[in-house]
């Protein structure tokens, strides 16, 4: 089922570069970045209450607090400077450069959680680095 997912999640994220181009012509990247994030909010809490995760907060510990700002702040960052990238480059261009991120997590993944790599992936991640930078 994760693989589903994690198409989904690819294909979602390309339409959101698509779109956002598209909706960011003639607007101020960090309000589109703003309009967007509101979005988010509102379709997230959404969810967690149509599934009744609302529940799981106070079993949240201190560890999952501190990490989860984190990786929001972490997330924030990434959209504000998506945006403005995509605002006065092309999504083409920009996307590229942006998902070298997966060899970035493949390297942080391998560090800091001990995950294995394997030549597979080390291949992998080769080739999209190469194809990365023009």
């Amino acid at each position: 089922m994760w693989k589903l997912f994690a198409i989904l999640s690819a294909l979602f994220a390309a339409l959101t570069s698509i779109l956002a181009k598209i909706g960011i012509k003639g607007v101020d990247s960090n309000l589109a970045t703003a309009i967007r994030t509101v979005i988010i909010i509102f379709l997230s809490w959404g969810i967690v209450f149509m599934t009744g995760g609302q529940h799981g907060i106070k079993d949240l510990t201190k560890q999952n607090w501190i990490f989860l700002i984190l990786s929001g702040l972490a997330t924030g960052l990434s959209w504000i400077f998506y945006y403005k990238a995509i605002s006065t480059g092309q999504v083409s261009k920009v996307a590229l450069i942006d998902k070298s991120s997966i060899v970035l997590t493949l390297i942080l993944s391998f560090f800091i959680l001990g995950e294995q790599l394997t030549v597979k992936t080390l291949i992998a991640g080769a080739l999209i680095t190469a194809g990365t930078f023009e």
